[in-house]
Parts: structure tokens; sequence; C-alpha cells
């Protein structure tokens, strides 16, 4: 639940909740990697349950700047592909999610981020470059990343490994991967504004707030997107998000 006006808001808050913003427009101008520092961002900020209400606007807005700059490269086979899947997903989280308390959530939250994190190391460490394209493959990371990106806007990890699976060469990926959570975002839109009631009236008044931090993020994620080595800060968001994973459940 939100706080009664603005000037309940710390300024710690608003500080985490426009970096959250700011970095989430990196990201979705094409130098991914940083959805689950986000996340964790946006929950320390104004708690779980209200911060996944608080991502689905800016994330529209981040989908829509990258479906019209990547959408020349969408592979729609793909999206057709993983997309049922991902819905199914979905619905699962809007039922297990709906009724459950903040403390329940929280943790639930919290499972995601590290469940996230485990298959973006299991990845990482991998040697071989062999990955299984029969549907039950499709399918199980369809809806465990349409479970979580309704948890906890968390589906990063496993439409990556989806569509690194596929091999597509890096535009492809970018754009294929706008298009796919540009329609998710839209279809879990309704859940969040009539069934969890987590988009209101103040939760967009707050997104016109941190509008102008994704704009800026989207701006210069361009101009970043092909000159920073992901493996360089990869390790560090690894790490603090873990960290802060944890500092959801004391908050």
């Amino acid at each position: 639940m939100f706080l009664s006006t603005f000037s309940d808001i710390s300024v710690a808050a608003w500080t985490m909740a426009a970096t959250a913003a700011f970095l989430m427009g990196v990201s979705k101008a094409g130098l991914k990697g940083m959805s689950i520092f986000n996340v964790t961002l946006m929950a320390l900020a104004f708690g779980s349950r209200a911060s996944t209400g608080l991502f689905i606007p800016l994330l529209i807005v981040g989908d829509i700047f990258a479906v019209v700059y990547y959408n020349r490269h969408a592979q729609w086979k793909y999206i057709f592909k993983f997309i049922p899947w991902m819905i199914l997903g979905i619905l699962i989280g809007v039922l297990v999610g709906k009724d459950l308390p903040e403390r329940e959530f929280k943790w639930g939250m919290v499972i995601v981020i590290f469940i996230s994190l485990a298959m973006l190391i299991w990845w990482e460490r991998r040697k071989s470059q062999t990955v299984p394209t029969h549907w039950v493959f499709s399918g199980s990371m369809g809806v465990l990343a349409g479970i979580c990106t309704m948890i906890g806007n968390l589906a990063g990890a496993f439409t990556n490994i989806f569509f690194l699976a596929m091999r597509l060469p890096k535009n492809e990926f970018v754009g294929t991967a706008a298009w796919l959570f540009f329609i998710t975002n839209l279809f879990k839109l309704p859940f969040h504004v009539f069934i969890w009631k987590t988009v209101t009236v103040q939760s967009l008044l707050i997104n016109l707030r941190l509008l102008p931090a994704i704009l800026v993020g989207l701006v210069l994620g361009v101009f970043l997107v092909k000159k920073i080595n992901e493996r360089n800060y990869k390790r560090f968001i690894l790490i603090v998000t873990a960290i802060g994973a944890v500092a959801i459940l004391f908050r």
C-alpha cells in the first residue's frame, strides 16, 4: 500500500526509485542484465507488492521505445512459440499472488529474485552451448517467465535463456524481447488495476515523477549499448541484487 502523501515518501525512497527507473530505461534501450537490480531497488523504496504495480506503466513506456527502435529486428515466430506459455504463467501468478499477505508476497518476491539469480549464474557457468529446443523446454521457460513477471517483473532470466537457445543475434534478440515484453506487460496491466489494485491514481502520479529518470536512461542506453562490456558490471549486479533481496525481508 502506498503512503498517504508524497511528503511521506523519504528522500532515500525517491532516490532508489529514480535510480531503478533510470536503469530500467538503460536496460530497455538494449543494455540487458539490470532488471533484478531495478526490482530490488523499487521494492526497497515502496514495498514488495506496491512496487510491482509501480513498475508496469514505466515498463510499458520503455517497451514502446524499444519496440519503435528495434521493431525491424523482431522475429515473430519465436514470440508466437513462447508467448502462450508465458501468458499461462501470468495467469498462475495472478491467482497465486492475489490474496497473499504482504509478508508472504515479500518472501515470494525474494524467492523469485534468487531463482532468477541462480538461472543467470547457471547460464554464465555453462560450458556447453547446446540447449534443448523441444516444446517442453520452451513451455517450462515460458510458464516460469510468466509467473516471475507477474509476481516480481522478473522474467528476464528465463526469456534470456530461451532466446539464447534460439541463437538469436544481438539486434534480433533485443527486438524480439521488446515485442514480447510489450505484449505481456499490456496483458498484465488490467490484473494490476482491477484484481491486485497495485496500479492506482496515486501510483500513476508517482510514475509521472519518475518518468524523466526513465527517459534519460533510454537516451543514454542507446549510446551505451554498443560500448559497455557487460561482463564487468554483471557480477556487481548479481552481488548487489542478492544483498538487496535479503534487505527486502527486513524492510
